[in-house]
């Protein structure tokens, strides 16, 4: 899956007056590329962005950007481009992901101290809450603002928190246990940094990022 496939390939595409009940899998996932170039962008201070630039950054074509944007509304202006700002404020709406969205993160080791310090999620409105390890010597510890505590608390603080999804930086036979504990506490998406191949319900979303998987994709542009 890539970044966006939070829907089913069922879902039915854009309306013509910018109406959606739910996306499909392939306008979510381009949408969801769109965003993370565009915030960026915005980072950097930029003000506009043409349907090209997208198209370079993200290896869609550009009449396949103009068209799924197009499909929303009208945002860009002929030799001009699209006004970035409006441009990520209206993509977060149609994605559903305006506000903010809880997260619990699972593993106190370098990776997850990496992603814990990281903007990456809180560029796009997700923000880690809690911070969890069975490593008895690093529960209380400060990462950033959060203190580590013990996986023994997850259903607790799934609950007072409001935790919506759920980052598992541990290793690969710690990832089964910690997906089955967070789909009993009602989390329905999981974002899986291990080799695990996680078994879930239907109606639970997993996310798997490997780099493996994201170099060879970026080896495939290049060889062809």
């Amino acid at each position: 899956m890539t970044p966006g496939d939070l829907v089913s390939p069922t879902d039915t595409e854009p309306g013509a007056n910018g109406s959606v009940e739910r996306l499909s899998l392939g306008v979510a996932a381009r949408l969801s590329r769109y965003l993370q170039v565009l915030t960026q962008a915005k980072k950097m201070g930029k003000e506009t962005i043409s349907s090209q630039e997208l198209s370079d950054y993200t290896h869609v074509n550009s009449t396949q950007i103009r068209r799924d944007l197009s499909g929303f509304g009208k945002f860009g202006k002929r030799g001009v481009g699209y006004n970035v700002d409006s441009l990520v404020s209206q993509i977060r709406k149609i994605l559903r992901t305006a506000g903010q969205h809880n997260i619990a993160l699972f593993g106190a080791g370098h990776l997850g101290k990496a992603i814990a310090s990281s903007d990456i999620f809180a560029d796009h409105g997700f923000r880690v809450v809690a911070i969890f390890d069975t490593d008895t010597r690093k529960v209380g510890q400060k990462i950033g603002t959060s203190a580590v505590r013990h996986n023994s608390e997850l259903t607790t603080v799934v609950e007072e928190e409001e935790i919506v999804v759920g980052v598992l930086a541990v290793p690969t036979a710690a990832a089964q246990p910690l997906a089955d504990d967070l789909v009993e506490a009602g989390v329905k998406i999981i974002f899986n940094y291990s080799e695990a191949l996680l078994d879930v319900p239907p109606e639970v979303t997993v996310h798997t990022s490997s780099p493996a998987v994201d170099l060879l994709y970026a080896l495939y542009f290049y060889l062809t």
